[in-house]
């Protein structure tokens, strides 16, 4: 069972840029209420969606060279990217539904059709 991954400014690059399926990246802090909201959401997405997406968080306090690279002001702020290139970013905390709405027209068709297949 997958988990999301922590990981810091010098992992960075190899876990997400270079990635080989979509990655969504958790700006979070420890001390953050709403960032506390979105934690389990991300653990069962990450649990259940294990084929389709890799999820990472990255603290704030301790790494902040991506995050001010890429305009994160407020947290929780999650970027998800596509072969290497930030194709959405959903700023605040977001219900679980909301969230996947978000994330799976980024999912391979593929697997989504072998998903499918599986559900049936």
């Amino acid at each position: 069972m997958a988990k999301p991954l922590e990981i810091n400014d010098s992992t960075y690059q190899t876990e997400v840029i270079e990635a080989d399926k979509p990655v969504l990246v958790d700006f979070w802090a420890p001390w953050c209420g709403p960032c506390r909201m979105v934690g389990p959401i991300l653990e069962e997405i990450a649990a259940e969606q294990e084929s389709n997406i890799k999820i990472v968080k990255v603290n704030v306090d301790e790494n902040q060279q991506y995050a001010s690279q890429l305009g994160v002001f407020n947290i929780p702020t999650m970027i998800l990217y596509k072969g290497g290139q930030p194709v959405d970013k959903i700023v605040g905390a977001l219900p679980k539904n909301q969230l996947m709405d978000r994330l799976s027209p980024f999912f391979d068709t593929e697997t989504e059709k072998v998903d499918e297949v599986i559900a049936l």
